[in-house]
């Protein structure tokens, strides 16, 4: 009997004696509780422990039948067995009392090493599942096969050696967790399914996002059954908050468990973890317990055809026995395999600080020290050249950087003697050292031999003139007088010899650290030269090498490196020699490679005319094509690198620093030297981005078009009628040519600019197509510096309005029909004047753009002119030069501070002995002693503002309570952004008055107050204010600056205005606090806020007293209300959706007092221009249709019927009407396709489905007829019957990346045609107007929701049935009178 149990009996009161369970409170071997309920008991007859609870139920039920079985006859009554499965007999409860209340936590985990279904048990293996397979060694073919190509052999080893540990039952001990780190398709998913497979049982999944996560109590209830694998095929650690709970997961540690309606418990978790993702793992810093503990794995991106696949997989369901033993003895061979690894790949992929370490690995390698300040210097560039969104402060870098050295001292004395701060010593290559950062090894030459034999140089020479050195080692006599040759001389004492002219020798005489001259490293560098007759110098640690000089020697310079030197003998000079071992070869002839005297006579300065130029003298001094030796290649590039940052170039070779460094960093004996070079160098122009003037030019507009084989420029001059050019594969030259007109193009600067300018350096048709494709998928160091000013202005970027040039075709009217070629694909050459033609539009619509928003291009010109650049540079890059000048980096006099700081209040009334100042207000009306606002309570914390109970909007504060209203007074803030910086003295005083002035500045032009205009900016803007035309436009040029300003405050790439400091967008929160408030305030006092949007509040019934109230709060935070329109009626049916009509002036007269209205112009100026007109906000109410239909009743036009759609993939129309109907087909097809694909038939051969697939691709395709529109059209519903199409977006299958088409957003159950052949055809009476009318339907529904829709749209008088009854229709608001006369 099992060792809890005992079965007792009792006789009821009918004499029926009962047999029932009675559990004894003690330790049992054969029951364990865990988190005070049950958890497991053992089943003997299995062999095996049991989880499940009703195991131990129909246990103890099988003992009392036996009991009362074997005991029957001892009864003389009747007996009833009380059943544990007889709720109404109370064993259960007394079964939970037992295990929940009574009995106290006894368990021992299960399941913490493998059973194979060969491997014997007991009740101490404690085990409460098998394996269905045995562990033997046998065949892995199929493993083999698939392992073998979907990684490389390092990578298939991780995963064997982690399954391996887990066969072993070392896992437990392993403090490591494996991440298969890969794109979709890789493989990932196949080897996990195979590990799952591997350990059917002892595996569970889990969350891995929720591991890392502080907030989620739960997170470890996944590994409740104590897996001894744990997988997640699809994970996510790219934002880990928290890596403490992860990092004791895999390290074993103890842990408390929470489970959900369970008491928590401690464990410690055995398991190994596997995940899957093409997101990269969060390493945070180098001490980050992730480090030692994470091994990622990259697949080979290599692939089994879908034949072999299949087999494979079905294979390795036979070999996972063999495959579990293999993987075993992969283990056992190096258990300690990864100790010390460390996983680069993730690094690289998500710590920005090991990327600047590998950035910067050839100078600390090669200096192995560094300063703090030195290597401060290099993290900033680096963040700036990177465009790290968080790098680190100073503090937090100077501990970081101590993780790759092996030393820090605050005080170093370096060789020479000089004392420095903050050292760092001894570079950690050690990090690095199976990574591809290591230098790479210098090709192994042979060195010279030199012995003590007969001299090629005695014999060549031997008639030359020769002469004995003095005891002072000076020539005898003069030359002039000598008559002895070298063969008359004994050659091993010290001699001059009088060579020819064209013999040159190369004095290598290169000294060890300590200063002194080394044979070894002028033996290792002299072994690097042409082969030729080598002697050693007088020391005997000097070598000369001897040539004969093909060129002219007077041209050679002297210098080649430091401590190499070309001797030239000509004139009176001779050659001083001692001979003591030279080598056997005969002297060569050399006729380049040699330095020629005047760096200019090396490398041609003038021809560095432009990006291209300057690439070009780069690459060929780090081919050593100018000068064999590094240093003197790394003084040329740095020569001229400064030579164009002094001159107009603009330039960006920032995508070679890298190679340059590494190429310095190679020089054998001036490392240092060149690398502290090369930190020097201006790798792009003060700003690569500056246009160039060229006002005489013509103005051309151009497109461009890049196909594999193709490349079509298509261009016309300004002006109508004139004929657009088409040059198809045009060469360098004529695009040279072409470059000479001022080029407009639309978003050129980001794409038809590096274009051009790629040809005219000579790039092909294949490295055109591979360009673009970059620039179109947003790869980085695609773009040219000098490109950008290739065009004289980029239509796109001096547009207000950001829209595609195909939207501009369409409201345009404007022919916009799309050539259907694909663009990845090369065009047959039959169709290149074809696809030529069509390029025609573009051209086209770019003047017609430009035309169109001629306003933005004034605006343009001004703020080019006032910033003194052209008007190809960007709005940003015009507003920073006129706001902050040459200054690029003004962000040291920014002001920021954290709004919620409620130790800065301010309170006047501390020392006095009364209370003044803001008593009207709540106590979250608060300010500092410099009258800035402080929000008390107010927190942003993950991104999220929190502030009085509600999240605030990061962009804006947003509140609606939807409903009908009347007599809706619409309070805006002028220039609201605008105002909190200028509250905010946001730049520091210098940059924030520049700023006011822009804006004081448009505010003045706004109240036509011309003469106080021309006085700011330095009167620059008075040459602008000549007439109220001109006027216009300074105003529409000075709002465009001002919105840009706030848009780069809040931008996070790097730029002047972003202050790393200003996470929570302080520009836009500080408004939204303050409209947080208002609303309070105004609630207060008994008015409905109605609807609040970023910078305006709308308040029904609204009095004179609460619009004064409104005006003077914001004048407290530094805000001017406008009183802009009041509504007569407004419905509004979210916080982004409303319809509303405007009061008549009379209207307002009555609700304010004349007075109030006539006492400044801007009071409610809308109702003046637009009395009694209706205004709707939202898509829904804006549809020209349901607006006139329902509202405006004015008559429907054609455009009125014509909808735009626009996708990222491609439009098509399936012009199916009259063809068969197929969808039966298809939904057969699709079901097939499940089927084929669904992972549990993958070991069905399934021929006969395939087959059938195939027949149905078939037949579908006869119900089709696929018209392709492009990525943007313009259409109209089409009435059943009239030769109208499905309208579909082309799609992708991200599972087998198959095409297919799906409905476009808003046409299901329509059909269509493209507006303009409804137009040419004459079918307007064939446009289904339903489609329209549902719309109108939905709107009416939609107000319906609020009150009475008839009521609501009438032209009568409107009163909202939430309007008091005191301000009734036509009833006239004196201005004497109070505002509540409650009767």
């Amino acid at each position: 009997m099992i060792d809890f149990l005992m079965i007792s009996t009792r006789s009821t009161k009918r004499g029926v004696i009962e047999i029932y369970p009675k559990f004894i409170i003690k330790k049992s071997s054969d029951l364990m509780i865990r988190g005070g309920d049950f958890y497991a008991i053992w089943l003997e007859d299995r062999g095996l422990w049991s989880t499940d609870e009703q195991d131990a139920l129909q246990l103890i039920d099988r003992e009392l039948d036996k009991y009362a079985e074997e005991n029957r006859t001892h009864f003389d009554a009747s007996i009833k067995v009380l059943h544990m499965w007889d709720s109404e007999s109370g064993m259960i409860d007394s079964w939970h009392k037992y295990c929940q209340k009574q009995m106290r936590d006894s368990f021992h985990m299960l399941d913490e090493k493998l059973i194979f279904s060969n491997t014997p048990t007991n009740k101490k293996d404690y085990a409460s599942k098998r394996l269905n397979y045995p562990l033997e060694k046998g065949t892995t073919d199929a493993w083999n096969k698939l392992m073998s190509v979907i990684y490389s052999e390092e990578e298939r080893a991780k995963i064997e050696w982690a399954i391996g540990s887990i066969v072993c039952g070392e896992s437990k001990k392993l403090q490591k967790f494996m991440v298969l780190y890969g794109a979709a398709g890789t493989g990932k998913s196949t080897v996990l399914n195979i590990i799952q497979q591997l350990f059917e049982g002892y595996y569970s999944v889990f969350d891995a996002k929720a591991l890392g996560s502080s907030s989620n109590s739960f997170a470890l209830e996944a590994f409740k059954t104590n897996p001894l694998v744990a997988i997640q095929h699809d994970g996510d650690l790219s934002r880990i908050e928290d890596n403490t709970r992860l990092n004791s997961l895999v390290s074993h540690e103890l842990m408390t468990v929470n489970e959900k309606f369970k008491s928590t418990y401690a464990n410690r978790f055995k398991c190994f973890l596997f995940m899957g993702t093409n997101k990269p793992v969060k390493i945070t810093d180098a001490k980050s317990g992730l480090i030692r503990r994470l091994i990622d794995v990259s697949p080979s991106g290599n692939k089994l055809s879908p034949k072999e696949y299949k087999a494979v997989v079905k294979q390795i369901e036979f070999e996972l026995g063999a495959i579990a033993y293999h993987c075993q003895e992969v283990y056992l061979s190096n258990p300690g395999m990864y100790d010390d690894y460390i996983p680069v790949t993730m690094l690289g992929a998500s710590n920005d600080f090991y990327n600047f370490i590998i950035d910067s690995y050839h100078v600390f390698k090669k200096e192995d020290g560094t300063t703090l300040k030195a290597s401060w210097e290099m993290y900033k560039t680096y963040c700036d050249e990177a465009k790290v969104t968080f790098p680190f402060s100073q503090r937090i870098f100077k501990e970081e950087l101590k993780n790759y050295f092996r030393d820090y001292k605050e005080r170093f004395s370096l060789e020479d003697g000089t004392r420095v701060r903050s050292y760092y010593t001894g570079f950690r290559t050690e990090k690095f050292e199976d990574q591809t950062l290591s230098e790479k090894e210098e090709p192994s030459h042979k060195l010279i031999e030199f012995l003590k034999q007969t001299s090629v140089f005695d014999r060549e020479c031997a008639d030359c003139p020769a002469q004995y050195a003095t005891a002072k080692e000076t020539p005898v006599s003069k030359w002039d007088e000598v008559t002895t040759t070298l063969n008359e001389l004994t050659t091993s004492r010290l001699h001059y010899v009088k060579v020819p002219e064209n013999h040159i020798v190369i004095d290598f005489d290169i000294q060890d650290k300590e200063g002194n001259k080394s044979f070894e490293l002028n033996l290792k560098e002299a072994s690097k030269w042409p082969p030729t007759y080598a002697e050693l110098s007088k020391s005997g640690a000097g070598i000369h090498l001897h040539y004969i000089y093909a060129g002219d020697v007077s041209k050679l310079s002297r210098v080649y490196d430091d401590h190499i030197e070309v001797k030239v003998f000509t004139g009176k000079s001779s050659l001083r020699r001692k001979l003591t071992k030279c080598n056997d070869l005969p002297i060569a002839t050399i006729n380049s490679g040699l330095p020629l005297k005047g760096e200019k006579q090396v490398i041609n300065f003038e021809g560095v005319k432009s990006e291209k130029g300057l690439r070009t003298q780069i690459k060929r001094n780090l081919n050593k094509e100018y000068h064999p030796a590094t240093k003197p290649s790394i003084d040329f590039i740095y020569k001229i690198l400064e030579e164009a940052y002094a001159s107009d170039l603009n330039y960006d070779v920032t995508d070679m620093r890298n190679a340059v460094l590494a190429f310095a960093a190679s020089s054998t004996h001036q490392a240092d030297y060149c690398i502290k070079l090369v930190n020097k160098m201006q790798f792009k122009s003060a700003d690569q981005s500056a246009g160039a003037k060229n006002d005489d030019a013509k103005l051309v507009f151009y497109d461009v078009e890049v196909f594999p084989n193709l490349f079509l420029v298509n261009w016309k001059i300004e002006g109508e009628g004139k004929p657009v050019v088409r040059m198809i594969n045009p060469t360098p030259a004529e695009i040279e040519e072409l470059m000479r007109f001022r080029l407009v193009g639309f978003n050129c600067r980001r794409y038809d600019n590096h274009i051009l300018y790629a040809r005219l350096m000579g790039y092909t048709n294949e490295q055109l197509y591979n360009l673009s494709t970059r620039i179109i998928n947003g790869s980085a160091n695609c773009f040219f510096g000098e490109a950008y000013n290739v065009s004289y202005t980029d239509v796109y970027d001096f547009s207000s309005k950001k829209q595609s040039l195909k939207k501009f075709e369409i409201e345009l009217g404007l022919h916009h029909q799309e050539l259907g070629l694909p663009w990845d694909q090369p065009v047959p050459e039959e169709l290149w004047t074809k696809v030529a033609e069509y390029c025609d539009n573009d051209v086209i619509a770019t003047e017609a753009t430009f035309n169109a928003r001629k306003a933005d291009f004034t605006a343009r010109q001004i703020l080019a002119d006032v910033a003194g650049m052209t008007v190809n540079d960007t709005t940003n890059s015009l507003t920073t030069k006129i706001i902050f000048g040459n200054n690029r980096k003004p962000q040291d006099q920014f002001n920021y501070r954290f709004m919620g700081d409620e130790s800065q209040i301010f309170d006047p009334n501390d020392d006095l002995p009364f209370t003044m100042g803001l008593e009207d207000y709540d106590e979250f009306t608060q300010f500092d002693e410099n009258h800035r606002p402080i929000f008390p309570g107010y927190t942003f914390e993950m991104g999220k503002s929190i502030y009085r109970g509600e999240e605030v909007g990061e962009g804006g504060y947003v509140y609606a309570e939807p409903g009908m209203y009347a007599n809706i007074a619409l309070l805006d803030i002028a220039s609201m952004h605008p105002s909190s910086i200028v509250a905010e003295e946001l730049f520091g005083p210098e940059y924030t008055k520049r700023f006011n002035d822009i804006l004081q500045a448009r505010i003045a032009i706004k109240h036509k107050e011309f003469d106080k205009a021309k006085k700011m900016l330095n009167g620059a803007l008075a040459k602008y204010l000549t007439d109220e035309a001109a006027a216009d436009s300074l105003a529409q040029a000075l709002k465009i600056a001002i919105n840009s300003v706030y848009g780069l405050t809040s931008a996070s790439f790097d730029h002047p205005f972003h202050d790393n400091r200003n996470k929570d967008n302080i520009v836009a929160k500080r408004g939204a606090l303050f409209m947080v408030n208002l609303k309070h305030e105004v609630q207060k006092r008994g008015f409905t806020v109605a609807h609040i949007k970023t910078d305006s509040i709308k308040i029904p019934d609204a009095t004179p007293e609460i619009i004064q109230f409104v005006t003077e709060y914001g004048k407290l935070y530094g805000y001017n209300f406008e009183h802009e329109a009041t509504y007569d009626r407004m419905c509004l049916v979210n916080d982004a959706v409303y319809i509303a009509r405007y009061a008549t002036v009379e209207k307002c007269r009555d609700l304010y007092g004349k007075k109030y209205i006539e006492s400044a112009k801007d009071i409610c100026k809308d109702n003046k221009k637009h009395p009694y007109e209706w205004t709707a906000t939202g898509t829904q109410f804006q549809i020209p249709y349901v607006f006139k239909t329902l509202f405006s009743k004015e008559s429907i036009e054609f455009e009125d019927m014509c909808e735009t759609k626009s996708v990222t993939s491609a439009l098509y129309l399936d012009m199916n009407e009259d063809l068969p109907d197929v969808s039966a087909l298809e939904a057969e097809k699709d079901k097939l396709w499940k089927q084929i694909n669904d992972p549990k038939r993958m070991d069905e051969p399934m021929e006969t489905e395939c087959a059938r697939v195939e027949e149905l691709a078939t037949e579908i395709t006869k119900g089709h007829n696929y018209h392709f529109v492009g990525k943007v059209g313009q259409f109209c519903p089409i009435k059943p019957g009239c030769g109208g199409g499905i309208l579909l977006r082309e799609m992708e299958n991200k599972k087998t990346k198959e095409k297919g088409y799906a409905a476009a957003t808003g046409s299901k159950g329509f059909r269509w045609l493209e507006s303009e052949m409804v137009r040419q055809l004459e079918k307007q009476d064939d446009i289904d107007r339903a489609y329209y009318n549902n719309m109108v339907d939905e709107a009416v529904k939609s107000l319906s929701v609020y009150g009475d829709f008839e009521r609501f749209a009438a032209d009568e008088p409107y009163v909202s049935d939430n309007t008091p009854p005191w301000f009734g229709p036509g009833e006239p608001y004196e201005e004497e009178t109070t505002p509540f006369d409650v009767r």
